[in-house]
């Protein structure tokens, strides 16, 4: 694949899921920028990716500030040919016992920086009549989870606003798709799992493959996607998941 001069933000990047998509980029010579937060996150992350990195630190959620930041990607690149929207927060609390701002907080996060940064982005991307959209959504969207109703409700707006994009932004040469990842073996999903053997059994036994999904299994399905092997691929969900979305 020639990724030569090809540009990727990808936000959330300093770890787990979005760490192995900029990794799995890196490899195939995509410069790709990840955005964070966490300053010292970022930076282990560039020291084990190398030249094809670059760190930009950032709070996604400072949704006036997006603007400035791609513009500052374009004066610095020229270009960007894709956006994958990773970056996410979970909270994990019975129905009755999530706050208002709780609920907002989330959807802040989830839903209104990955339309903020598409928005930025595509207009940029409309110069060119040429990129690739990414956005990662969850199993929560599949199907129904207990106690994570603002996490399944932003990720199910996420596939929602794929399809929404997708319909208006490919007829202009943008194509837009979103991947559900399974369960995969992260620190944070490790965390969830490893404390609860009883969730840990039920994941298990309803994903066919019986095993967790590692993160470069989504490195992997996000370079297809972004890829010229993907260009009359627009629109769609693609589980990660070992068919656990169809699992019994």
């Amino acid at each position: 694949m020639a990724n030569e001069n090809k540009i990727a933000i990808v936000t959330g990047g300093g770890s787990g899921i979005g760490f192995a998509i900029a990794q799995t980029f890196t490899e195939h010579n995509i410069t790709t920028i990840i955005v964070g937060r966490d300053e010292q996150k970022l930076d282990r992350a560039k020291e084990k990716l190398g030249a094809l990195c670059v760190p930009f630190c950032f709070d996604l959620t400072n949704l006036p500030a997006i603007p400035a930041l791609i513009e500052n990607v374009i004066k610095q690149f020229g270009v960007i040919d894709i956006l994958v929207n990773n970056a996410g927060i979970n909270l994990k609390k019975y129905f009755t016992e999530v706050s208002d701002e709780e609920f907002q907080k989330i959807i802040h996060t989830n839903l209104s920086a990955v339309f903020a940064m598409s928005r930025e982005v595509v207009k940029e991307m409309l110069k060119k009549d040429h990129g690739c959209i990414i956005n990662i959504s969850s199993m929560a969207a599949q199907y129904g989870l207990p106690k994570v109703i603002a996490y399944t409700a932003s990720k199910s707006a996420i596939e929602g606003m794929t399809k929404a994009m997708a319909v208006e932004l490919s007829p202009k040469g943008i194509r837009v798709n979103c991947i559900a990842p399974g369960f995969i073996a992260t620190d944070m999903s490790a965390k969830a799992l490893d404390s609860d053997a009883e969730r840990k059994q039920k994941v298990l036994s309803r994903t066919p493959m019986g095993k967790l999904g590692e993160p470069a299994d989504i490195g992997e399905a996000a370079l297809f996607l972004a890829s010229e092997a993907a260009k009359y691929i627009t629109g769609v969900v693609l589980p990660v998941d070992g068919g656990n979305a169809i699992g019994f």
